[in-house]
This record gives C-alpha cells, structure tokens and sequence, in this order.
C-alpha cells in the first residue's frame, strides 16, 4: 500500500522561506508522478506544482512559478518543495499526491489521484 506523508509545514513571516518534504513508501519514486496542493478551508484544493518522473521535468501553477521549487531525493524517496518568498495569501494546507495513472498537467497539477497524505499546514503571517 502506497502512503505519502507530508513535513515541514510552520509558522513564518511574510518574505521567509519554508521546505515541505513528501515522503512516500510502498512505491519509488523513480516513475511516479508526484504532485503538490495546497487548500483553504472553505475554498477547492488547487494544484501547486508536479514532478513527472520518468524525467524529473517539473511544472508550476501561476502563483508558484518562480517562487517555489519542486524536487525529489531518489535516496530518501521523497519529493520536496521549495517555497520562497512567502506571502500571506500562501497559507493553506499543502498536501502530496500521487497515483497508478496519475499525470502532470501544464498548468502545475495533478490529474487522476489516488494516494493523499494528511497534509501539513503553512502560515505566512504578515
């Protein structure tokens, strides 16, 4: 069984910088397609960014292109994401998802879900 779990969510003020990392077990991540979302509570979960894994090729949604990085660790079997230059409006809940069929959107999300994590909440204070 496929699991993924979130880390390295907290507090920062507004222009500071936080690393999420998605660990997954019972799969590598050699050939998953990884994504990352973020939710508020009362609005939909949206795409942030995703990393195709056949090769590392990485896309962002509007918001997170050129402040937030998408990565992964082939040794700790994890997928990180990078966010810099924080803005209030980044606070949200930011999930890792994967799944058997899922793929990378252009526009930074991904499509065909199927593993979630619990999720780890960022607060960017002002």
């Amino acid at each position: 069984q496929v699991q993924l779990v979130e880390s390295g969510g907290g507090l920062v003020q507004a222009g500071g910088s936080l690393r999420l990392s998605c660990a997954v077990s019972g799969d590598t991540i050699n050939y998953s397609n990884i994504g990352w979302f973020r939710q508020v509570p009362g609005k939909e979960r949206e795409g942030v960014s995703c990393l195709r894994g056949t090769d590392a090729k990485t896309y962002y949604s509007d918001f997170a292109h050129g402040r937030f990085t998408i990565s992964r660790d082939l040794a700790r079997n994890t997928v990180d994401l990078q966010m810099d230059s924080l803005k209030p409006e980044d606070t949200a809940r930011y999930y890792c998802a994967s799944g058997r069929s899922a793929f990378c959107s252009g526009a930074g999300s991904l499509m065909a879900t199927e593993w979630w994590g619990q999720g780890t909440q960022v607060t960017v204070s002002s």
